[in-house]
């Protein structure tokens, strides 16, 4: 996601250039019944697994709730997840937590700029590194907005999601481009301290790059 967030970024004051990206459409088609629909995970042969696990199933619930905790070494990151906003995206974090992908990582990269404030997690060797080796298209209505507390899908351009995913810890001003997986309910002030402790610099300015004090996940919870 860094080449593009960084034209994100710089681009926002820059609103009447910005459109709504092609890959609107939703990954999944309803079955009959209303209660379940299909996904599509794709392989990427050029971005294989950085940790061997299985596609989930192409089969995923389209409604209720999921909770999910992000057990980290600055303290627990409590989230729910909507299925009916996002069953497939939803579906996968729930298969790639439940098959402890996001077990013993690092969240790679912490923006803090006035228009980005996000923690990127979900890659497994560094930021924009390591995959699950599949990807899936994006479940989007062209009206996302990303508040602080936002749980979202990252990506590297339409339909390319896979395991990256970001917490939105003060704002993000971007287009409508990432699937939303759900909400932070407990957890804020953990963000907040992870912000406190600074950023390491990286190519992309001042702003975004390594938190100073590394960032572990050692376990991830769902339930639902």
């Amino acid at each position: 996601m860094r080449p593009r967030w960084t034209v994100l970024a710089l681009a926002a004051g820059f609103a009447a250039a910005l459109v709504v990206p092609s890959g609107t459409a939703h990954a999944a088609s309803p079955e009959k019944g209303g209660h379940a629909v299909r996904c599509a995970f794709t392989p990427t042969p050029d971005n294989p697994p950085a940790k061997r696990v299985h596609p989930p199933r192409s089969k995923a619930r389209s409604h209720g709730e999921v909770d999910v905790v992000i057990i980290t070494n600055f303290g627990d990151v409590r989230i729910r997840m909507d299925r009916g906003n996002a069953p497939c995206a939803v579906h996968n974090f729930v298969s790639l937590s439940r098959q402890r992908f996001y077990d013993h990582t690092r969240c790679w990269r912490l923006t803090n700029s006035p228009r980005l404030g996000v923690l990127q997690c979900g890659d497994i060797y560094a930021a924009e590194k390591g995959g699950p080796g599949y990807k899936f298209d994006d479940e989007l209505t062209g009206q996302e907005k990303y508040p602080r507390g936002t749980v979202a899908m990252g990506n590297w351009g339409p339909d390319t999601n896979g395991s990256q995913f970001f917490l939105v810890h003060s704002r993000a001003e971007i287009p409508p481009a990432y699937t939303v997986l759900g909400e932070v309910t407990s957890g804020l002030r953990v963000l907040d301290r992870i912000v406190k402790g600074g950023i390491i610099p990286g190519e992309n300015g001042p702003d975004d790059g390594e938190p100073t004090a590394p960032v572990k996940i050692h376990r991830v919870f769902v339930r639902g």
